[in-house]
């Protein structure tokens, strides 16, 4: 396994009235935070908010091209960016333990925060299609070119950890600093990886390593 301390490039926020960011995504050009009772949007180039949703927002958030995905208790709901409405809702597969949420290949890959799992579900039914087993606490899920990605968080540490997803074994790992916790992870299809900082109620940037 590669091991390497992660950077951290850029930081976002505190964002005014979001006491904890429970989940991040990207849509090419805003990043979404799930801020409790609201989803809102940054410029990721000025920091600035420019849309809020007012939907219950508690863990991962996921965009598919078109909608959003995020993680409210024990359920996943289907919005639409634009408007602002509810289009579906489908079971979470840890009936309310769910973390991280990402879309790759047609479906919803989420994470089982205390399972210690990511679990591949169908977009529109909630069922279970596959299960990949982590030896650390679940709390973001992202795809990088092909490659799955999560984000832990254990008592004062987290780290970005790159797992085969065909056996779930580690193949890197990224050290973030002493006391930068992370509660939920998304790459930007370029260059890094934006991670939600839990009750510091920052989104922070971090430099994707090169490719081997």
């Amino acid at each position: 396994m590669k091991k390497a301390r992660a950077e951290v490039i850029r930081e976002y926020g505190p964002f005014p009235g979001v006491k904890n960011v429970g989940g991040v995504s990207y849509d090419g050009e805003r990043v979404w935070l799930a801020g409790g009772g609201q989803l809102r949007a940054f410029d990721p180039a000025s920091g600035e908010t420019v849309r809020s949703i007012d939907v219950a927002a508690h863990a991962g958030t996921a965009f598919d091209g078109r909608h959003l995905y995020q993680i409210a208790e024990a359920v996943i709901r289907k919005i639409d960016p634009h408007s602002g409405d509810l289009l579906a809702t489908i079971p979470a597969p840890a009936g309310g333990g769910d973390s991280g949420l990402a879309w790759a290949e047609g479906s919803l890959w989420v994470g089982d925060y205390r399972g210690r799992r990511i679990h591949q579900i169908d977009p529109d039914t909630g069922a279970v299609l596959r299960t990949i087993e982590s030896n650390r606490f679940v709390t973001g899920v992202t795809w990088v070119d092909g490659d799955l990605w999560h984000a832990t968080w254990e008592g004062d540490e987290s780290e970005l950890r790159h797992l085969d997803a065909a056996t779930g074994e580690v193949v890197e790992s990224l050290a973030l600093p002493p006391g930068v916790l992370v509660s939920g992870l998304e790459y930007d299809g370029n260059d890094r990886f934006y991670c939600g900082g839990g009750d510091s109620g920052k989104v922070r940037a971090v430099r994707r390593p090169k490719p081997r």
